[in-house]
């Protein structure tokens, strides 16, 4: 074989492993299901889902970041971020009435009090998990922080499709997670075929919640 050949041959080679560095991809699908079945009218809340691979060797750790969630004609906005550990997420608050943003995620909790117009108040994340975000006065208000340990995740698109790129080969854990249903996980091997994933839903679209206080919110929104 002369040199040409030989070049050609391992190009080739190399990209039918995917990478030198030995990173590809993992893709697919989620779907929400709902008696085993896909949920009819539910893809419109498709994009409330994440997905994340963590690798069996663990290889480098996400740098935190500072992420803003504002409050906006009683909404957060967005109502979904993703952040790496350790990282600050601040509530601006742009409506002309007070809020009070709140947590009660295990060690992720925190109370940022009663806040008016203006740059607002951070938290800061530092376990991962799903945290499940309040207003203390709006009892309709609600957003999740996903706080992952990991740089390989990503938000599920519209139409239910994620990707996540320069992977490490080998084996692994999968894990999915979408607001109307449970966090869940799968063993998978890098690289791999395209997943089908399914989320059953158990929850309603306004999580049942009570306020601060561990109170309804019918006896007072804040105090």
């Amino acid at each position: 074989m002369n040199g040409s050949a030989l070049t050609a041959a391992l190009v080739a080679g190399l990209l039918a492993s995917g990478s030198a560095g030995g990173a590809a991809e993992l893709a697919g699908r989620l779907e929400l299901t709902e008696k085993g079945r896909p949920a009819l009218g539910a893809g419109a809340d498709l994009d409330r889902g994440v997905v994340w691979f963590e690798p069996a060797r663990k290889g480098r750790q996400p740098a935190p970041v500072t992420a803003e969630m504002r409050t906006l004609r009683k909404q957060f906005q967005p109502q979904l971020l993703i952040v790496p550990v350790g990282s600050t997420v601040r509530f601006p608050n742009q409506d002309p009435i007070l809020h009070n943003v709140f947590s009660v995620s295990g060690g992720n909790s925190f109370d940022l009090g009663l806040v008016g117009a203006g740059a607002g108040k951070e938290a800061v994340f530092r376990e991962p998990g799903v945290v499940a975000v309040f207003c203390n006065v709006h009892h309709a208000m609600f957003a999740h922080v996903v706080v992952v340990d990991t740089p390989h995740f990503a938000r599920i698109q519209g139409d239910g499709r994620f990707r996540l790129v320069n992977v490490p080969d080998g084996p692994g854990t999968l894990v999915y997670w979408h607001e109307r249903g449970e966090l869940a996980r799968r063993a998978v091997s890098v690289p791999s075929a395209p997943l089908e994933l399914a989320v059953p839903i158990t929850r309603p679209r306004l999580p049942p919640h009570k306020n601060k206080f561990g109170k309804s919110y019918d006896r007072g929104g804040y105090g």
